[in-house]
C-alpha cells in the first residue's frame, strides 16, 4: 500500500495543486494567448483528438477569450510537421493566419511550456487539451513562468480516453520531476516574436474597427 501511495503521490499533487485553474470556454478569463498542445497527426492530418484541442480553441477566439493561438507540437523531421496541420485546421475552421503563431519543436508538454516563456515571451495564457493533460499542463507552464488557466477539449470517454488517463499517472512523475529541476528545453533557438506581432496586428484591427 505504501509503495502505490507513494507511485500515485504525484498524480495526486498535479490534481490538488491545478484544481482551481480548470475553466470552461464560456467561464474561463480572457487572455490574449491559448496555446496548444500537439496531440499526433494521421495522414498528415490533426488525430481526432488534437481535431477537438483545436476545436476548442477556434471556439475560444471565436467568442473573444484569446486574440492569439500558440500552436505547439513535433516538426522533428520534414515529414512529420504538427504545427502546420495545427494552424491550417485553424484556418479552415475561421480563425485567421496572422493571429496563429507555430512552434515547432513543443516535442512535450515541457518543451511547449518553457518554450511558450523563454521563446514566444507568453506571461499568461489559456491551455487547450483533454481534460486528463490539463493538470500537468497547468503545473509544468507554472513551473516554467506562465500564469494559466486549463479549459480542457469535450471528448467521448472510450478507449483512447482511457488510455490517456492511465498514463498520466505514470507522466506525473517526469512532471514532477521538469517542475522541480526546470530543465532546459530540448531546442531553444533565438527568441521570436511572432506572438508579439500577433497581438499587436489583433490590437491594430480592433482599433481601426
Amino acid at each position: 500500500m505504501g509503495v502505490c501511495a507513494l507511485a500515485l503521490a504525484p498524480a495526486a499533487w498535479l490534481h490538488l495543486s491545478t484544481g482551481d485553474r480548470m475553466r470552461t470556454v464560456a467561464d474561463v478569463p480572457a487572455t490574449d494567448v491559448a496555446v496548444v498542445f500537439g496531440a499526433g497527426l494521421r495522414d498528415g492530418t490533426p488525430t481526432a483528438y488534437l481535431a477537438h484541442r483545436l476545436d476548442t480553441a477556434a471556439e475560444l477566439y471565436r467568442t473573444g477569450k484569446v486574440k492569439v493561438v500558440l500552436v505547439s507540437g513535433d516538426n522533428s523531421t520534414k515529414d512529420y510537421d504538427e504545427p502546420d496541420a495545427m494552424s491550417a485546421y485553424l484556418v479552415r475552421h475561421g480563425v485567421p493566419r496572422a493571429r496563429v503563431v507555430d512552434d515547432y519543436a513543443g516535442f512535450d508538454t515541457w518543451n511547449s511550456c518553457t518554450r511558450a516563456e523563454k521563446i514566444f515571451g507568453v506571461r499568461r495564457a489559456v491551455l487547450v487539451t483533454q481534460g486528463f493533460h490539463v493538470p500537468r499542463a497547468l503545473a509544468l507552464c507554472r513551473a516554467a513562468g506562465i500564469e494559466a488557466y486549463g479549459v480542457p477539449a469535450s471528448d467521448p470517454h472510450d478507449v483512447t480516453w482511457y488510455y490517456g488517463e492511465a498514463r498520466e499517472v505514470l507522466a506525473a512523475d517526469k512532471a514532477s520531476l521538469d517542475a522541480m529541476l526546470r530543465p532546459a528545453p530540448t531546442f531553444l533557438g533565438p527568441k521570436d516574436h511572432g506572438v508579439a506581432r500577433a497581438l499587436a496586428s489583433s490590437s491594430a484591427t480592433s482599433g481601426s474597427g
